[in-house]
């Protein structure tokens, strides 16, 4: 399937999945494998602050392509009702940011798996 033809909203979902997956192998690589100290760290990873301040800060560092960035913009734009726990803005960059995984998961994955090495490094960096 072309990734160009999926909803903002249908990428996040993929993205979401995707990234998620990733954040546990490298925390059980990390030598982690306690279930209960796992979802702790994971959520400093797969927060939707964490994956705003991702994407915030790719965007400031000059990291993504056009094309990814008009990516995430699709996905960020999406009408959608937000989440109680966290603001519109924050819940809107997250979705945007899990758009970017899902687009690049299907269309290059070698770029979806820089991107997240990146993210890591980012959150890694901020602990």
């Amino acid at each position: 399937m072309d990734p160009n033809l999926l909803n903002g909203t249908t990428l996040a979902y993929i993205g979401d999945g995707y990234y998620e997956h990733h954040i546990r192998m490298y925390l059980v690589r990390k030598g982690e494998t306690k279930v209960n100290n796992l979802h702790r760290m994971a959520t400093k990873f797969t927060s939707g602050e964490a994956q705003a301040n991702i994407i915030r800060h790719f965007i400031e560092k000059d990291v993504l392509t056009d094309q990814e960035l008009s990516i995430y913009k699709r996905g960020r734009n999406q009408s959608s009702p937000g989440r109680k726990n966290i603001s519109q803005a924050i819940y809107h960059d997250s979705t945007g940011f899990e758009a970017l995984i899902g687009f690049l998961s299907m269309k290059d994955e070698s770029r979806a798996k820089e991107v997240i090495d990146l993210s890591i490094e980012y959150i890694e960096g901020m602990l």
